[in-house]
């Protein structure tokens, strides 16, 4: 049987010391079509380990109900991986980060009352177990030690960075342990003295996640993990983007002189991303430091492959040093994936949301504004409408609190936006808050609120979303309300009338148009002259796009087209400048 232990300072497979050279690659955030392509371009830059999280939200979207079909497939990933020659090191969860939605949490645990995540609260520990009792094992067959190729996995994840209960973390230690899984257990942490205090445990190796000067990461490590070998668990070659933000970019040099830095001194690496890939439909998370920041579609992450899995230069001079320390093997390298533009798509028809609400949802009444999480969805929109009555004077509308951002109409006439990080509570009216006067026979107020990703990160995870408490004109609490859940999951009941000749130029309103595709090839979609919505092929959410940057467009794998017609929908929230979209051969950033 092959065996993997650890020998001093040194990982040893088969009686031979062994250097961990691993990249990221998460399933779930490219096509399964396409799992091999990556994984092939891994091991052709001399890796010889890929990670990958494990999002518990995609394999439990509702609470009992599991999934590991499509994207979902897990265990398809990991065995092509090791059919391509690599180990697996995995990271299962209840929390990733990832700059994924809820950290991989799955959102329906903030509809119970009093949820406690990540630590010993038994009812958030019970949802776990019932979890691990189905994931751990689909696992253990793929275990090293059970003939597969699964080195290591690890206990939650940079648990430091949030808490200290170590009888949370020993707790789901003795969880995997119990149900099977008997291979190397590790931790991941910061190398802060605070991180390493909370986030690691005796008996299970402590490794360091970070981006730049590997040595004081290591000389800190050590001070905790003196006598096992040094991993750095994510080097981070890369960052993500938030909406608004500038793209980030790191240069290739930098990145190569720190990767030579670390394996020059005999510790193993894990990039941290290998390929970032896609946060397809609503899966972006979020970040809340001094503000709320929700990350873009693409999780591109300026890493070795693009988005669309397309070598960069970085890739290259990250091949160069590894071919210093080990041989790259000869002759893996897949064709690259081609790219096509199949130009302008003209959408001719329309459904504005107003007019197709009772085809989408089933309305809710309740007495209060209920989150989304309450009313059992877990993404998308939610339209909040209450009759206010008259006549009332020039009066601001608070929204407490908006999670994440609410387009306000009275009558269906369209007000304006209250955003998250600009909504004032107080009843004082100032620049950009919204203020309505109520006639003498009352009026309709309505709010459709976007959840623009749950927060992955930090002390601010706990973050339902919809409307927390309740909506006031000045100082009175309004009561009352019909709610929409819109989560958008399934739009094949709308119904389109033609296109007006002038498009709407405010308003939420699906588009739809189609396209002929001869020979299918990825694509990238322009939203140029489009504000702010979502974007879905043959019934595929791509993502969100927003006029704001840095992302302009959307990546488009050539799996999700068939040939012949394919069908475009569009849900706008705004407006746009023209009914056309253009499908085109490489990506663009604002």
């Amino acid at each position: 049987m092959s065996r993997f232990a650890i020998d001093g300072r040194q990982f040893v497979v088969d009686n031979k010391n062994f250097q961990m050279i691993s990249g990221a690659i998460h399933y779930f955030r490219v096509v399964p079509e396409y799992w091999k392509d990556r994984l092939l371009k891994l091991r052709a830059c001399g890796f010889n380990t890929v990670e990958t999280y494990i999002a518990w939200n995609m394999h439990e979207p509702k609470q009992g109900q599991f999934c590991f079909a499509g994207i979902a497939d897990v265990v398809r990933f990991i065995e092509i991986a090791a059919e391509i020659g690599l180990y697996v090191i995995v990271r299962p969860s209840p929390y990733i980060c990832a700059e994924w939605e809820f950290g991989g949490l799955p959102s329906w645990l903030l509809a119970e009352d009093g949820m406690k995540l990540r630590c010993r609260y038994q009812p958030y520990l019970d949802r776990v177990d019932a979890y691990y009792d189905v994931l751990m094992p689909l696992l253990v067959p793929l275990l090293h030690t059970n003939g597969g190729p699964i080195l290591a996995m690890q206990v939650e994840n940079e648990y430091g960075s949030y808490g200290n209960d170590k009888t949370y973390l020993a707790y789901l230690r003795e969880g995997m342990i119990r149900r099977g899984i008997d291979v190397l257990l590790f931790t991941s942490d910061g190398p802060e003295d605070h991180m390493l205090q909370g986030g690691t445990l005796p008996g299970t190796l402590a490794t360091a996640n970070f981006g730049s000067r590997p040595e004081e990461a290591f000389d800190k490590l050590s001070e905790y993990e003196p006598d096992n070998p040094l991993v750095c668990m994510e080097y981070w070659n890369g960052w993500f983007d938030h909406w608004g933000e500038e793209h980030h970019v790191r240069g290739y040099d930098d990145v190569a002189d720190v990767l030579d830095r670390i394996l020059k001194s005999g510790a193993s690496v894990n990039f941290y991303m290998f390929q970032g890939g896609t946060n397809f439909g609503f899966y972006n998370g979020a970040n809340f430091f001094t503000s709320y920041e929700p990350t873009v579609t693409s999780y591109d992450y300026n890493a070795m492959l693009s988005e669309s899995g397309a070598i960069t230069d970085k890739y290259l001079a990250i091949r160069d040093v590894i071919s210093k320390y080990v041989d790259i093997p000869a002759e893996l390298l897949p064709e690259p994936i081609p790219t096509k533009r199949y130009g302008a798509v003209q959408l001719t028809e329309q459904a504005r949301l107003f007019d197709v609400l009772e085809v989408l949802s089933n309305p809710v009444k309740s007495v209060y504004p209920e989150t989304m999480e309450k009313l059992g969805q877990d993404y998308g929109f939610v339209l909040y409408t209450t009759r206010v009555s008259g006549p009332r004077p020039l009066s601001k509308v608070v929204v407490q609190e908006v999670r994440d951002r609410a387009l306000v109409f009275l009558d269906h006439e369209y007000k304006g936006v209250i955003e998250r990080n600009k909504h004032d509570l107080t009843i004082e009216i100032a620049e950009g808050d919204i203020a309505l006067e109520i006639p003498q026979e009352g009026a309709s107020l309505s709010l459709l609120v976007e959840n623009m990703g749950r927060i992955n990160y930090g002390w601010k995870m706990n973050d339902p979303k919809g409307i927390t408490e309740g909506v006031r004109l000045e100082r009175q609490f309004l009561y009352d309300w019909t709610i929409h859940p819109l989560p958008l999951d399934d739009l094949s009941a709308l119904t389109y009338a033609p296109l007006e000749q002038e498009a709407p130029q405010n308003g939420p309103t699906f588009y739809k148009g189609s396209f002929h595709v001869d020979e299918l090839a990825d694509t990238f979609l322009n939203m140029k002259g489009w504000t702010k919505g979502v974007v879905f092929i043959n019934g595929f959410n791509l993502g969100r796009y927003w006029d704001i940057g840095p992302q302009m467009t959307l990546y488009v794998p050539a799996p999700l087209l068939r040939a012949g017609d394919n069908e475009m929908v569009i849900f706008e929230l705004h407006g746009m400048v023209e009914p056309t979209v253009t499908l085109q051969e490489s990506p663009e950033l604002g």
